[in-house]
């Protein structure tokens, strides 16, 4: 695979030798000239919530950009007890119980993460766009404390759980080997103006048309998440 980047420009040229043909020449099987697949770049941009996250990918050079996938990915099995708010659950228990617990619930979520995201990336390569990265929107809270501290505290038992699910999207990613980038979402318009610069407000704009041109939903998460993916996109 060789890979070309061009300044200004999100894409990459992937040259896939088992695309080509073969044919054969005084009894060698060679490749026969022609068809060479070219790759779009894109990235994905997630914002989190309990057990699921709003998820937009965006693809294009800058100033075309586009919006090539649009999710709510659910990361935990809703018939599992304590999955949606696996440190709510174990507030009450004893310690060792609760890191029991919170284990399964990461190993699970991960899973689940991972076999979504392999399949966005799979219909997204499919309509000829290779993921290049991925941006994940953070909170502004500090690192935590161990796990006794954190059950003492409803406050940073919320904190936690917003960590929590984090992770497991960048665990996936992590796995899939896309790079990821954590933006903390107060920081989002700053990033978008130093990526971006004087045409920082026209990336806003395209993407809130997009966003209507596909329809409902278009929340706060979704824009975010795609403001997000297009900065990603954008610094590749």
């Amino acid at each position: 695979m060789r890979c070309e980047k061009r300044k200004q420009s999100c894409r990459i040229k992937l040259i896939h030798l088992r695309t080509q043909p073969l044919h054969k020449v005084n009894g060698n099987f060679r490749p026969s000239e022609g068809k060479v697949c070219t790759m779009k770049s894109a990235a994905v941009g997630i914002r989190v919530h309990s057990g699921w996250g709003a998820l937009v990918a965006m693809g294009g050079q800058h100033g075309a950009e586009e919006i090539i996938a649009r999710r709510k990915v659910v990361i935990i099995d809703p018939k599992a007890k304590g999955a949606a708010q696996p440190y709510h659950y174990v507030e009450e228990m004893e310690l060792r119980a609760a890191e029991r617990h919170l284990a399964a619930c990461a190993t699970d979520s991960r899973r689940l993460a991972l076999d979504a995201l392999s399949q966005i990336s799979a219909e997204m390569r499919d309509r000829g766009f290779a993921l290049v990265g991925s941006a994940i929107l953070l909170s502004s809270a500090r690192p935590l404390p161990d796990l006794d501290e954190v059950l003492a505290s409803h406050a940073l038992i919320h904190t936690a759980e917003g960590e929590f699910f984090r992770q497991a999207f960048r665990k996936a990613f992590e796995r899939l080997e896309v790079p990821v980038t954590g933006i903390r979402e107060r920081e989002l318009e700053d990033r978008a103006q130093h990526t971006f610069g004087k045409t920082a407000a026209e990336v806003r704009k395209n993407i809130d048309g997009l966003g209507r041109a596909l329809g409902p939903p278009w929340t706060q998460d979704e824009k975010m998440a795609a403001l997000a993916a297009a900065i990603v996109l954008a610094e590749k």
